[in-house]
């Protein structure tokens, strides 16, 4: 197995350090998958036990100026490794000033992933810093665990209104419950509710608008057309993990939607032109 990949770019450094601190606000472990063509971040708890989940994707010709790979075999062209997503986003942190910057997969002490960042000098002679970012080689055996999540087949899908906007309202929410309900339409209504014995609180969004999916066949990806327009579906999620998701989100998304599978998951999709964010939060009853 081989890996190195080149960034010459700082706008692309700066961006892909963006990314990676946003994976490791959303968990201290996770899996990157590499292939000739893209990256992956992966994280597969078992939402179904109330685990949260991502997937997410960066085509690697958006951020790397040079990218070299080669997988466990030629059938099998990819590489898993487990690793921290803090202490990667660290070690990019440090080199953003850099003329470029290397990673590169390498055989140390353990597995590692070597940041090596050329830093600009005043002088004619080099400045180069090295991070060793330890990882674990994930067998083939395990690889289908981190596949590539499917749609749920949602009752709902709606557009987000801006991130920073529900980050808000849930902020001041998580004071009055550990829980909160996210309800919403195919007429582009939203609502954020909690309700407890002492009290009942309501945000009201409207005129979201709402995804185009297929033909409107729910096992395509979308809603099943039977379905009334103004018929609510709700998801009642842990208010910690909705907030750990708004509070990391560095990738500022060009569009951010939610599918809601009717008391069971919530579905947050963040889509930028070069990176795709999947989160899946379980419904609690």
């Amino acid at each position: 197995m081989k890996f190195r990949g080149k960034i010459v770019d700082v706008a692309c450094l700066n961006h892909f350090t963006r990314v990676v601190t946003t994976i490791s606000k959303l968990t201290k472990t996770c899996v990157l998958r590499l292939n000739p063509d893209n990256l992956f971040f992966v994280l597969s708890g078992k939402v179904a036990n109330g685990g949260v989940s991502m997937w997410c994707e960066l085509s690697q010709a958006n951020f790397f100026d040079e990218y070299q790979m080669e997988g466990v075999s030629p059938e099998n062209n990819e590489i898993c490794l487990e690793l921290a997503p803090e202490n990667l986003s660290r070690a990019l942190k440090t080199v953003q000033n850099a003329k470029s910057v290397k990673v590169k997969l390498t055989k140390k002490h353990c597995p590692c992933l070597t940041v090596c960042a050329e830093l600009p000098t005043l002088s004619s002679s080099s400045r180069v810093v090295t991070h060793d970012v330890p990882v674990d080689v994930i067998p083939k055996r395990l690889w289908h665990e981190f596949k590539e999540p499917s749609v749920p087949d949602f009752d709902v899908s709606i557009y987000l209104p801006p991130l920073k906007t529900i980050k808000n309202v849930v902020d001041r929410m998580k004071n009055l419950s550990n829980f909160l309900v996210i309800e919403a339409n195919m007429n582009g209504e939203m609502n954020l509710k909690i309700e407890t014995d002492l009290v009942s609180v309501t945000t009201y969004f409207k005129d979201l608008g709402n995804p185009p999916w297929g033909d409107g066949a729910s096992q395509d990806g979308g809603p099943t057309q039977s379905r009334d327009p103004d018929s609510m579906a709700e998801a009642r999620v842990d208010v910690r993990k909705l907030q750990q998701f708004l509070v990391g989100q560095q990738v500022n998304p060009s569009k951010s939607m939610c599918n809601i599978v009717h008391q069971s998951v919530l579905h947050l999709i963040l889509l930028h032109e070069d990176v795709s964010l999947q989160y899946f939060i379980p419904a609690v009853a």
